[in-house]
């Protein structure tokens, strides 16, 4: 079975988990993908809000290089908010903090500004199925204007595989069917990252996905 069981409300495993992850070459591409995404088109607001910040490594690179706009991290985490928190102090006029369970709260209704985009990174797939992430597209779509834009990186069940993989993590196919289901326009795949078919690590064959509200 691909996958990891996590423990991220306790502190010390979240400082050992955020100091083992500290984002690779491989990893930065990703992030990289995302923030040009972002620069490539006007946002219909200024507010971007990420799903499941971490210890903040997608918020640290995305408000380097974009500026005029405010950022709001949602984790279910408190200590991965505090790690956050601590890497972003110089933003710290740009960013609120929100602490809510992506599948049991309705952080939907906490987000105060119109939001022009939503991220996320190595999160959805944690929410442990296809069910519960169509639900947090959906709360996404819910909270995008017109033109505003999903971008998610995450965890897949590659196509050819022969393991089995934890139920979050399912096919690219799957998630375009999903978003275009909810009425998403411009879905797509924007690549995969750190393919591996033989010998797959948790921590490998992750894609971006790419939505217009």
């Amino acid at each position: 079975m691909i996958g990891a069981r996590h423990e991220f409300h306790d502190a010390q495993y979240s400082r050992d988990w955020a100091a083992r992850f500290d984002p690779t070459p491989e990893r930065a591409k990703l992030f990289d993908t995302i923030i040009a995404q972002l620069k490539s088109r006007p946002l219909p607001g200024p507010h971007i809000v990420e799903l499941g910040i971490g210890p903040g490594y997608l918020a640290s690179d995305l408000l380097d290089a974009i500026s005029g706009v405010t950022y709001e991290g949602i984790d279910f985490s408190q200590p991965m908010l505090e790690l956050a928190a601590s890497r972003l102090q110089r933003f710290s006029e740009r960013l609120t903090f929100t602490h809510a369970n992506l599948v049991a709260d309705a952080w939907e209704r906490l987000v105060k500004p119109p939001a022009g985009a939503v991220v996320s990174t190595w999160t959805l797939h944690d929410l442990g199925s296809e069910a519960n992430t169509a639900a947090v597209y959906q709360r996404c779509r819910s909270i995008l204007p017109a033109g505003g834009i999903l971008l998610n990186g995450d965890f897949i069940k590659p196509e050819g595989t022969r393991f089995e993989y934890e139920p979050g993590r399912f096919s690219v196919e799957r998630h375009i069917e999903i978003l275009s289901t909810l009425g998403f326009h411009n879905v797509e795949c924007l690549g995969i990252f750190e393919f591996e078919l033989e010998a797959p690590t948790a921590a490998q064959n992750y894609a971006c996905f790419k939505a217009i509200g």
